[in-house]
């Protein structure tokens, strides 16, 4: 039987999840050790186990509301099956446009050579580019909404096939109905007003990269010539943002192994003016920047540390999005999304600077998993149907896991990195996840319940 519910204690607050329905419920001490007894069939048995404890008529009220969470789909929830739709690939909804496959930092933990992704710098002609729009609206189907990325590198070296693309897509918004979201990944260095302007014209998102404080930044994120960036990057991602009125951005960074004490970063990224954010752990294999299982337990505890801190800082009325903690505990992703995650390999490829296509961004000159190129289209069909078929009910350590509808599997090209094999998870990956999907619903399941106690507060007082 795979596992159907997960309980876990944090800070003083215990939580349930029922992993097929998503439910989450805020419990109790008592509650929480029934769990390791009650299968929902032993009524009696749970009363025997614990009654003695809590007390038998108290145990046998408790169960009596256990069984009305089963009678509502929110406890020991039937398993998901995979929808027979579900192993059709062809339709695309997006692609990343790696428009620079060179950049203006040497970032020391950057799984992309410096932007070269293992070969010569270059970077995409409009051509290409235009070749990949046209690739994307013939193979997206009925789909009306696609997304277009561009990437590096640094893809603000390449402005000009940038401006080219946008163009033509706007064209072929027009010629197809299809709408396009199109989004950019900058290190900020390129940024200036004219650009800026233009990137705001035309509705481009943004991801911002900054790793947190001054002196972890430049260690990690040095210009070519090996010179700290943050102050630069950090006046003009202030100057993107404030002019956009602290919308449509979302600022990223990376900890290694030499910031650990990541909270640090968050707070200060925050403190510095951004409030829609995330910091990410860092995955480098045979590194010293990169984590194995012995940091676990430092990473736990940060975790713990920035739970609080958020929490803090949401109650102070200073609060702000992290995009690891916003979790919809009533409305979760759909079964397909639940599956699969972000699609790579068969609903999402990225086209390398001469129009090669790969699974993402991340496959990007590993050459067994070239698929074809944009203007013949996709030559190795049974990669993308293996793509699409490396499901968590398909991959041994995923399919009994309680996290597997949270984290899909997770990264197809982090397992490949470390086992060669896309169906085997990167094991350290996996934890970091586990403890952050915890931490995730404790905050929002903690925030709900203070909303509610708000909300009864304020009738009381009207």
């Amino acid at each position: 039987m795979k596992t159907k519910i997960h309980k876990f204690e944090q800070n003083g607050t215990y939580i349930l999840l029922d992993v097929n329905s998503g439910a989450v419920h805020v419990i109790d001490r008592m509650i929480y050790d029934l769990m390791d007894t009650f299968d929902g069939a032993n009524d009696e048995e749970t009363v025997s186990r614990w009654g003695g404890i809590y007390g038998a008529d108290e145990v046998r009220e408790a169960v009596g509301e256990l069984h009305e969470l089963m009678e509502l789909g929110e406890l020991f929830a039937p398993d998901i099956d995979v929808p027979p739709t579900f192993q059709q690939t062809g339709l695309v909804k997006s692609l990343c446009l790696m428009v620079a496959q060179d950049c203006n930092l040497r970032c020391k933990y950057c799984f992309g050579d410096g932007g070269s992704y293992g070969g010569e710098r270059a970077v995409m002609s409009e051509e290409v580019g235009r070749a990949a729009v046209d690739y994307i609206i013939s193979h997206c189907g009925p789909r009306k909404h696609c997304e277009i990325d561009f990437f590096g590198g640094e893809p603000l070296l390449n402005l000009s096939t940038v401006k080219a693309v946008t163009e033509y897509v706007r064209q072929r918004e027009q010629e197809t109905g299809k709408i396009f979201k199109l989004t950019l990944t900058t290190n900020g260095m390129l940024l200036n007003e004219k650009n800026i302007r233009w990137l705001n014209d035309n509705h481009i998102s943004l991801v911002l990269s900054l790793d947190g404080r001054r002196e972890v930044h430049d260690r990690m994120r040095p210009d070519a010539g090996g010179h700290g960036t943050y102050d630069r990057v950090l006046k003009n991602f202030r100057a993107l943002v404030e002019s956009r009125g602290g919308q449509d951005y979302y600022l990223r960074g990376t900890y290694t192994k030499e910031n650990m004490d990541f909270t640090k970063d968050v707070l200060d990224i925050h403190a510095q003016g951004f409030d829609i954010l995330s910091v990410e752990p860092v995955v480098l294999k045979d590194s010293p920047l990169g984590f194995t299982e012995e940091d676990l337990p430092r990473i736990y505890e940060e975790y713990d540390r920035l739970t609080e801190a958020y929490l803090e800082r949401h109650r102070a009325g200073k609060g702000f999005f992290f995009f690891h903690f916003n979790m919809d505990l009533s409305n979760g992703p759909c079964v397909a999304k639940r599956l699969a995650g972000c699609g790579a390999g068969h609903e999402y490829y990225a086209v390398a600077e001469n129009g090669d296509l790969y699974p993402c961004h991340q496959f990007v000159g590993r050459e067994k998993y070239k698929l074809g190129d944009v203007f013949t289209g996709v030559r190795n069909r049974e990669l993308p149907q293996y793509f699409r078929e490396s499901h968590v009910l398909n991959k041994e350590l995923c399919s009994d896991c309680w996290a597997r509808f949270f984290c899909s599997g997770g990264c197809h090209a982090n397992a490949d990195l470390f086992h060669g094999d896309i169906r085997k998870p990167y094991e350290v990956g996996c934890a970091i996840q586990k403890k952050r999907l915890e931490c995730a619903i404790l905050v929002q399941a903690v925030m709900a319940l203070e909303r509610m106690g708000d909300d009864k507060n304020e009738a009381v007082s009207s």
